[in-house]
């Protein structure tokens, strides 16, 4: 049996959400990257900031390994949601830059501690707040993804674009006319279902 190393396995599935998050964005206008296209807000752009400021923070605050990054859409007197979308002032460049340099402190944090180091995320619960690296890998896969999910479907809705990856789309071959058509076939579905209830 090949031997593996847990935390490298973690951080391999954190580096593919990480990929697919970022990867959302390639071939995109300004405004595409940014224009919210759920009753939400959710866009491109905004997943990245979001994703980016929170992994600052798991990685960083949870561990007292500050990065030092200055993100004021957490300050106290932020508005709402300012995590969640770029402002005009706050280009592509910029956010990508702070993802990437998230990546690099999270990475850092990750190669200096054990998976069971211990830390304390300040703003869960005090009951709960005590986590090891290797709960905060974990959720942090698991938020990537959730919102690398996101970024897929608003991508589709943008351009059609779906996919895992670069060449890699995790589709069924089809052209658009089969695509059509399964679409039609699950739509009747539905009717017929919500007709019978």
């Amino acid at each position: 049996m090949a031997h593996h190393d847990p935390k490298a396995d973690l951080l391999r599935y954190l580096q593919a959400a990480r990929d697919a998050l970022l990867w959302k964005l390639d071939g995109l206008s300004e405004h595409d990257a940014r224009r919210p296209l759920t009753p939400t807000g959710t866009n491109l752009l905004g997943l990245v900031k979001h994703v980016a400021s929170i992994e600052l923070g798991y990685f960083g605050e949870t561990f007292d390994r500050p990065s030092g990054e200055p993100l004021p859409w957490f300050a106290d007197d932020a508005e709402p949601n300012a995590d969640m979308w770029a402002t005009a002032e706050q280009s592509r460049a910029d956010i990508v830059g702070l993802y990437h340099r998230a990546w690099a402190h999270s990475d850092a944090t990750i190669a200096a501690l054990d998976l069971d180091a211990i830390g304390h995320v300040p703003w869960w619960p005090e009951d709960r707040d005590e986590v090891t690296l290797h709960r905060i890998l974990v959720h942090m896969v698991a938020e990537t993804d959730r919102h690398a999910g996101h970024a897929d479907i608003v991508r589709e809705l943008i351009d059609g674009e779906v996919g895992l990856r670069a060449g890699n789309d995790n589709l069924p071959p089809a052209d658009a006319a089969w695509w059509a058509g399964y679409r039609d076939r699950l739509e009747a579905a539905a009717r017929e279902a919500s007709a019978e209830s």
